[in-house]
C-alpha cells in the first residue's frame, strides 16, 4: 500500500462503488498501520470486490497495544464504578446516533441482511447498557470469624483483557462482547475476524471521543499470526474466544503458557425436536427462525440444524418446512425485500459446499436448495438447504456447517430421540417444540446443552446466562456470571490488635458523659 492514505475513519467512507478505504486500526488512544506494513482486503461478499483495507498485525503491534493498554488500566479501574457505567452509557448513546452507517457497514463487509445488522447494532448498545447497570456489582463477601479478625474478599480486575470475536455478527461481538470487561475496570483489546474487520475499527472510532484512551484498542490481522500473539502475550492473562471448536483449543493451548483464565463459546450441532402435538406450519416457521438466516445468513453456533420431528407429523411438518423456505428471498443483503444474503467469504462458501456435497453422496435426499441461487451469478451465496432422510452417522447429522443447511430426522420414542440429541461432543443449545408442559420440562432438563429453548426461536433475555457444555466451550456470558469472570477474587483477613488501646478503655466518668 505505498502512497495510500491511511485514515481512522470508516463510517461513511467505506461503500459499495467507492475507491477502497485503508483503514488504521487504534492502539494506545492512537492511529497506525502494522509495523510490517502488511494488509489485509475486506471484501464485499455480494459483488467480491474489495472495499478496504485494514493492517495486518504482528507480534510488534500486539506488544505496543498490551503496553498501553496495561498503562491505561490502572487509571481505568481507579475510577470509581458509576463513572465507568456513566462512560459507558455515553458510548452507547454515541453508537446509537450512527446505527444505520454500522448496519451498512457490517452488511458490505460480512453479507449479512441489513435488517439483521440494524438488530445487531440494536443488541450491542444494549448489552453495554445491561452491564453498566451492573458496573456496581462486583462487590466481595466477609466471612465470619473471631472478635480478633476481620476476613473478607475483593473482586478486582485483571487489567488487560485480550477479546477475540469472529466474521458472523461483527460489530455486536466486537461491542456487546467487551462490554462486561469494560464495566468491570478492565482495558480491552479487540481482535475482530480477519474477513470483518471494519465496524471494529469503527467502535473504536466512536469510543475515541468517549473513552480514556488506551482503554479500548482494535488489534486487525489474522489469527494465526494478530491472534496467537496476543493470546502469548504475558501481559495478557485474561482470554475470551468465540469461534470454532479447533480454533478454541489452540487458544486454550496457548493460553496455558501464561496460566491466562480463559472462556469460550463455541461451536454447536444444536438439535430442535418437534413433537406430535405441535402445529406443523407454526413448528416450519420456528425451525427456520431458529436457524439465524435473516440475521447472519445461517452462520451463527446457535442455529438449530439437526431437526428431529415425529414420524406422525414428518410429512406435514416437511411440506411445510419446504414451503416456507421456498418464500425466503436470498439476494443483496443491502435490499430490505430480501430474506438473506451471501456467506461471509470465499473459503467458507466453499467449504458449506462441501457439506452439501458430501450429503448427497452419503445419501441425505436433497429437499431444497442446495446451490447458488438462480440469477446471482457473482457474490458468495448459498441457498437455504434441506436434507431429508438423514441419519445419525451421516456427516451433515454430526458436523457444523455454519450456514443456511438443515438436516432433518425422524423420530418416534420420546427417551430415544433425547438420547441421539444428546450423541455429540457438542453441547451449545437446543430447542423443543411442544404444548406439553411435563414434557417440555422433562425433555428441558434431560438435554445436555448449556440453552435450552422451549418453544422460543433464540431470544434471550437480558441476564440469562449463555454459553456451552461439551465441546461448545467454558464458562458463561450474557449475565452476571460473565461480570464476575473479569474480576479476580482477593482475600483480605486482617488481625486486629489482641488489646485496645488506652484510650478505649478508661471508662469515661459521669461527669465526662
Amino acid at each position: 500500500m505505498t502512497g495510500a492514505t491511511i485514515t481512522s475513519r470508516v463510517l461513511g467512507s467505506v461503500d459499495r462503488g467507492a475507491a477502497p478505504v485503508h483503514a488504521a486500526m487504534a492502539i494506545a488512544g492512537g492511529w497506525s498501520a502494522a509495523a510490517s506494513g502488511d494488509r489485509l482486503d475486506c471484501i464485499d461478499p455480494t459483488t467480491e470486490e474489495v472495499v478496504a483495507t485494514v493492517p495486518a498485525a504482528g507480534p510488534a503491534d500486539v506488544d505496543e497495544a498490551v503496553r498501553a493498554a496495561q498503562e491505561a488500566s490502572h487509571s481505568w479501574r481507579a475510577l470509581p464504578w458509576r463513572r465507568r457505567a456513566g462512560l459507558l452509557h455515553d458510548l452507547a448513546d454515541a453508537i446509537e446516533d450512527v446505527a444505520e452507517p454500522i448496519a451498512r457497514l457490517d452488511v458490505l463487509d460480512s453479507g449479512n441482511p441489513i435488517t439483521g445488522m440494524r438488530g445487531d447494532v440494536v443488541s450491542a448498545v444494549a448489552e453495554l447498557r445491561y452491564y453498566a447497570g451492573l458496573a456496581g456489582q462486583t462487590h466481595g463477601e466477609s466471612t465470619p470469624t473471631g472478635a480478633e479478625t476481620v476476613s473478607y474478599t475483593r473482586r478486582e480486575p485483571y487489567g488487560v483483557v485480550a477479546r477475540i470475536v469472529p466474521f458472523n455478527h461483527p460489530f455486536k461481538f466486537a461491542t456487546g462482547k467487551s462490554a462486561a470487561a469494560l464495566a468491570a475496570g478492565n482495558a480491552v483489546i479487540v481482535k475482530p475476524g480477519e474477513q470483518t474487520s471494519l465496524s471494529a475499527i469503527a467502535l473504536a472510532e466512536i469510543a475515541e471521543a468517549v473513552l480514556p484512551p488506551g482503554v479500548l484498542s482494535v488489534l486487525t490481522g489474522t489469527g494465526a499470526v494478530a491472534g496467537q500473539a496476543l493470546v502469548c502475550h504475558p501481559g495478557v492473562q485474561r482470554v475470551a474466544f468465540t469461534g470454532s471448536v479447533p480454533t478454541g483449543r489452540r487458544i486454550l493451548a496457548a493460553a496455558a503458557q501464561n496460566i491466562s483464565h480463559v472462556t469460550l463459546e463455541l461451536g454447536g450441532k444444536n438439535p430442535l425436536i418437534v413433537c406430535p402435538d405441535v402445529d406443523p406450519a407454526q413448528a416450519a416457521r420456528d425451525a427456520v427462525a431458529s436457524m439465524n438466516i435473516a440475521r447472519s445468513n445461517g452462520q451463527s453456533c446457535g442455529s438449530t440444524s439437526r431437526v428431529y420431528v415425529h414420524e406422525s407429523v414428518r410429512k406435514r411438518f416437511t411440506d411445510a418446512l419446504v414451503e416456507r423456505l421456498e418464500e425466503l428471498r436470498v439476494g443483496d443483503p443491502l435490499d430490505e425485500a430480501n430474506d438473506a444474503g451471501p456467506l461471509a467469504f470465499a473459503a467458507h462458501h466453499a467449504r458449506v459446499l462441501e457439506h452439501i456435497g458430501r450429503a448427497r453422496s452419503d445419501g441425505a435426499t436433497l429437499a431444497f436448495g442446495g446451490a447458488r441461487p438462480l440469477g446471482l451469478d457473482r457474490g458468495y451465496f448459498v441457498e437455504p438447504t434441506l436434507f431429508t432422510d438423514v441419519t445419525d452417522d451421516m456427516a451433515i447429522a454430526r458436523d457444523e456447517v455454519f450456514g443456511p443447511v438443515m438436516a432433518l430426522l425422524g423420530w418416534s420414542d420420546l427417551d430415544d430421540v433425547v438420547r441421539r440429541a444428546n450423541a455429540s461432543d457438542l453441547g451449545l443449545t437446543a430447542n423443543v417444540l411442544t404444548r406439553d408442559l411435563a414434557v417440555a420440562h422433562r425433555v428441558a432438563n434431560e438435554l445436555e446443552a448449556g440453552y435450552v429453548y422451549v418453544n422460543g426461536t433464540g431470544r434471550r433475555p437480558p441476564g440469562s446466562p449463555f454459553g456451552g457444555w461439551k465441546q461448545s466451550g467454558l464458562g458463561k456470558e450474557n449475565s452476571h456470571e460473565e461480570l464476575l469472570s473479569y474480576t479476580r477474587e482477593k482475600t483480605v483477613t486482617l488481625t486486629l490488635p489482641s488489646a485496645l488501646p488506652s484510650w478505649a478503655r478508661t471508662r469515661p466518668t459521669r461527669g465526662d458523659r
